[in-house]
């Protein structure tokens, strides 16, 4: 049998907290800590994560899971100084940054694919095709587990790539507090408090707080303001009640486009590259119909033509595309949960939490300014506007047109329960876990959008009248821009989103795990899902829809159906496991996206996985590895029927098919290890082959998605030196982090070859513990290296230089 034993797990999570600190007063804990709940159960022995219940809800040992999971815990979240989950994915393999996000909040991915956030299992905001996005910090936050692959009956409706859960910080009955500033380049500082102990001896209290500002690298700047408190009251041994709240505003500066790739097709001149080409290659189109360069423009177009355009960004060093009319994405986030434990008898066990979610942002950004170099699109050279800008006969070879500004406000609000109720048995000499769990999640999104245009951009009525053109100046060098006066509203804003959208999902599942006694654990997981999507039109600018100016009747949709995980594992020794995980999950199509009531039959988006894996323990117990192979795909997305056309097609011709899909394959490497009291040791590694399956009919069926590299790889090394008779050793750490190319590919601008290269990065630190003080001193981009760390929209954001920053941590 095992059971899960509450004291146990207490003592474990206990370990791990005070080895963050390393203070003894911090290693007591009562009986009434030892009750210690955690929604997602982890634990520490030789300072080796080995327990997660993050795929079964259940105290399971890694070797025994039927899944593939990370564990980040805080120890090397410390040592890195990480203080926000987009720095964290080094650590995690397959996690990656998304391309084309825009420069907005966290925009992870799983193997490729979509991911959920949650805080201890609840959600925690964005995913599913949100485009305003909050960045989640690590202020509150003891470790990070993501399970990889669809989750839906544990976790609700959820995306294809899998969960990235939060652990966040509890009360505890040891009485703790402590002081921590940073410091650190582009005038980066932050003051936090942490706080903790019993007020009785059934009540505990945490109180955290920190602000935190930064101008940032390339003046992207970032304020943010967090509070936490969080009360649990134990009733007895077996039964307690925690009351959590957050509330955290924050301000982060916006790049939408970093550094652009100058759109020059190649194939627009028989294969030839950027560095290839003459001026007399760039030929006026024969038929008089695109722009129409001089001799001496098309010289020095050509003369501005570097090796790479077309290809990769190019690259002018702090400089970026950030009008001053673009505004910090302004976020407002409160959370209120209730989490209740008990149990009911020896073997049965209940969870439950009730979360309420409110989440507002606001920004303005600049999301287009391409600069057009030479393409021969659809037959014709230099089509306008897409093509070089010429004014007054001048030609600038560098300017960026098609500008678009968008000024978003958006609000979420959702609630969301979840029961969880385990009885632990043995029957026939077998132990048993079954788990019965419902959940219910309402979400609310109120979005408007404005936008502001360059002349480029035209609206003309049915009588072919022009009615609106942008008023924006065109930005005549990237290098050096020339920005527009005044504010946003004094350009003429078009009101292009109007909306409210809802959904409203709710499920129930049930969950075997058989532990056999010949080594062999085995888990079938089945659930029932439904998922109602609401959408309300509520009018836009009549200039930039006329047919759409009027506020529409609200549409709704649903879909049900079944979801499931299969999955088992052998155990041929106690330090080496082999499991096999087959998962379907089921999904809304798009949380922002709009519902026509002839959508009432459409399948809601699915996905599914399978993994074949192999861990291995080696050092006694003191290091842990897994190799997993894998293949995950979202699938039933909807793609046009070419042979459609609006007002002449019969009724059975359809206007569009839902068999697309995305799908990722590959093997990952994951390995932490404490192969003494000197040495730490994280790896992990990546070989992913993300693919565009959605639209068969179109040119970019079956190419890479965007920004997901085929390699990443990290490793991050802690060596602790006992010198000069010091109370504690001085630790010595370096990281290196390597990230394959990443394509931007577009066919649709004349980029089908564009990629972010690859780089490597060196990072380091070094601290010191002694009495109450910590100081740690983290120096990142050791070597100063020139890179692009996320791939964006036909562009990538340029990497930070090599930067410093000092944490000095006081135990009160």
């Amino acid at each position: 049998m095992k059971p899960f034993n509450q004291s146990i797990l207490a003592v474990a999570c206990a370990a791990a907290f005070s080895s963050v600190h390393a203070d003894p007063t911090l290693q007591q804990t009562s009986t009434v800590q030892n009750e210690l709940e955690q929604i997602t159960v982890y634990g520490r022995q030789n300072n080796v994560v080995k327990d997660s219940g993050l795929a079964t809800k259940s105290n399971m040992s890694l070797m025994e899971t039927p899944a593939a999971v990370v564990v980040v815990d805080k120890a090397l979240i410390s040592a890195q100084g990480v203080d926000n989950l987009q720095d964290l994915v080094r650590n995690i393999s397959g996690v990656t940054q998304a391309g084309n996000n825009y420069g907005i909040g966290d925009n992870l991915v799983v193997r490729g694919l979509g991911a959920n956030y949650t805080y201890d299992g609840m959600y925690g905001g964005a995913g599913l095709d949100n485009t305003f996005n909050p960045t989640r910090s690590l202020t509150n936050v003891d470790s990070v587990e993501v399970l990889k692959g669809p989750a839906t009956g544990l976790y609700g409706m959820g995306s294809a790539g899998g969960v990235i859960n939060l652990i966040e910080k509890k009360p505890q009955f040891s009485e703790f507090h402590q002081l921590e500033a940073e410091i650190g380049q582009w005038d980066t500082y932050s003051v936090a408090f942490d706080s903790t102990a019993g007020i009785t001896d059934k009540l505990a209290y945490r109180v955290m707080a920190k602000s935190a500002r930064s101008d940032g690298y390339r003046d992207l700047s970032d304020d943010r303001d967090e509070a936490y408190l969080s009360l649990k009251y134990v009733f007895d041994q077996s039964h307690d009640l925690m009351l959590s709240a957050a509330y955290i505003k924050d301000a982060l500066a916006v790049d939408s486009i970093g550094h652009p790739i100058r759109i020059f097709n190649a194939q627009s001149v028989d294969g030839k590259t950027a560095g290839q080409v003459t001026w007399q290659d760039l030929i006026n189109d024969p038929k008089g119909k695109g722009v129409q360069l001089t001799d001496l423009q098309r010289q020095q177009l050509a003369d501005s033509l570097a090796n790479q355009d077309g290809l990769t960004p190019y690259t002018f060093g702090h400089n970026g595309i950030i009008s001053p009319m673009a505004k910090d994405n302004q976020g407002e986030e409160v959370r209120f949960k209730l989490t209740h434990n008990a149990d009911l008898t020896d073997d049965l066990f209940l969870n439950q939490q009730l979360q309420y979610r409110n989440y507002e942002s606001g920004f303005a950004r600049q999301t287009g300014a391409y600069n057009y170099v030479y393409w021969n699109r659809n037959g014709t050279i230099n089509a306008d506007p897409r093509a070089p800008l010429v004014i007054n006969d001048v030609l600038y070879p560098y300017a960026a047109r098609r500008q678009e500004y968008r000024q978003v406000q958006a609000d979420e609000r959702s609630w969301q329960y979840f029961l969880d109720l385990r009885y632990d048995f043995s029957f026939a000499g077998i132990d048993h876990e079954l788990l019965v769990n419902a959940n219910y999640e309402d979400r609310n999104i109120a979005f408007e959008q404005y936008s502001i245009y360059d002349a480029d951009y035209v609206i003309k009525n049915k009588a072919g009248e022009q009615i609106y053109q942008g008023t924006l100046p065109y930005i005549l060098d990237i290098r050096n821009p020339n920005w527009a006066q005044g504010s946003f509203a004094d350009h003429d804003p078009l009101k292009t989103s109007n909306y409210n959208k809802k959904v409203k999902a709710w499920g129930t599942g049930l969950q075997h795990v058989a532990y056999f006694n010949n080594g062999f654990t085995t888990r079938v997981g089945i659930a029932f899902n439904e998922i109602e999507q609401a959408y309300q039109h509520l009018g836009v600018d009549p200039r930039y829809s006329a047919s759409a100016a009027s506020p529409t009747p609200e549409q709704n949709t649903s879909d049900n159906g079944m979801t499931y995980n299969l999955g088992a594992t052998y155990m041929p020794t106690d330090d080496i496991s082999l499991f096999v995980n087959h998962a379907k999950g089921r999904t809304a199509y798009s949380i922002l996206g709009t519902i026509t009531g002839t959508e009432t039959d459409r399948d809601d988006s699915q996905s599914l996985s399978n993994d074949i894996g192999m861990r291995f323990k080696a050092f006694n117990d003191q290091l842990l590895g897994s190799i997993v192979v894998f293949q995950s795909a979202r699938t039933n997305l909807q793609y046009g029927n070419p042979e459609f056309e609006a007002g002449v097609s019969a009724a059975n011709v359809a206007q569009y098919f839902y068999d697309g899909k995305e799908e990722t394959t590959g093997v990952e490497f994951d390995l932490n290890a404490e192969i003494n009291q000197q040495w730490r040791l994280n790896v992990n590694a990546v070989y992913q082959d993300a693919r565009d399956k959605k639209d068969p009919n179109a040119s970019s069926f079956d190419t890479r998605q965007k920004g997901v590299p085929y390699v990443t790889s990290s490793a991050w090394l802690t060596y602790g030196a006992s010198w000069f008779e010091l109370e504690n050793p001085i630790e010595f750490s370096l990281g290196v982090k390597y990230v394959d190319d990443r394509s931007t590919n577009s066919t649709s601008f004349g980029i089908p070859d564009g990629y972010v290269p690859s780089y490597t990065v060196y990072d380091s630190a070094v601290s010191y513990r002694a009495a109450r003080w910590k100081l740690q001193l983290n120096i990142n981009n050791l070597f100063d290296e020139v890179y692009y760390s996320k791939a964006m929209f036909l562009g990538g954001m340029p990497g930070e230089e090599r930067n410093a920053k000092l944490t000095v941590s006081y135990l009160l």
